[in-house]
């Protein structure tokens, strides 16, 4: 069974959000990770590639729609759906790159 992803990173600083979609998110993950400083890319360019913030959906529409949804949200909307499940804000990338994770 295919699954999809909307997911939320920032920077270390935690001080810039970005919020992006995808069927692998280990693989954007990394991507993210090796775009940091590339001012070409919304999340290159911020230094966006420290995940604080992730939902799984089995139909890609449904993933769409709420990544519509939570990027028409202001920032201290953002903030509290963050804090629901994670409240420390920790860095969450180590879990998604464990051995058996996904």
């Amino acid at each position: 069974m295919r699954s999809y992803f909307i997911y939320i990173t920032t920077n270390p600083e935690k001080e810039v959000l970005y919020i992006g979609i995808t069927n692998d998110l280990k693989r954007r993950l990394f991507e993210h990770q090796e775009n940091k400083g590339n001012p070409e890319t919304f999340a290159g360019k911020y230094y966006c590639y420290k995940l604080v913030y992730w939902e799984r959906f089995v139909k890609a529409e449904d993933a769409i729609a709420r990544e519509k949804q939570l990027k028409n949200w202001n920032r201290k909307k953002k903030e509290v759906l963050i804090q629901t499940l994670n409240p420390k804000w920790n860095f969450l990338n180590s879990e998604v790159f464990a051995e058996g994770a996904f």
